[in-house]
């Protein structure tokens, strides 16, 4: 919530866009200005449970969205206590 604030936004996408599509999806759907975008590959693995089975972990990929000052997506804001 702390980098929603300063404007970047984390979104799980899928491995075969490109920063390019990533782009145009966001300002798309979201109808903000997008200024940059930063992609992370999270490679897959294999993880042993407690009970001992083995759990496989699809490799995935991250998007973190920096988005044109004063503008903010909806969905990321905290709602304010009383």
């Amino acid at each position: 919530m702390e980098e929603a604030k300063k404007g970047n936004y984390t979104f799980w996408v899928d491995r075969g866009l490109n920063k390019h599509k990533i782009k145009k999806l966001v300002s798309e759907v979201f109808s903000v200005t997008v200024v940059n975008v930063r992609t992370i590959n999270l490679r897959g693995e294999k993880k042993k449970t407690y009970q001992g089975k083995v759990k496989i972990i699809k490799p995935r990929k991250k998007a973190i969205v920096t988005l044109k000052e004063k503008e903010k997506i909806d969905l990321f804001e905290e709602k304010k206590g009383k």
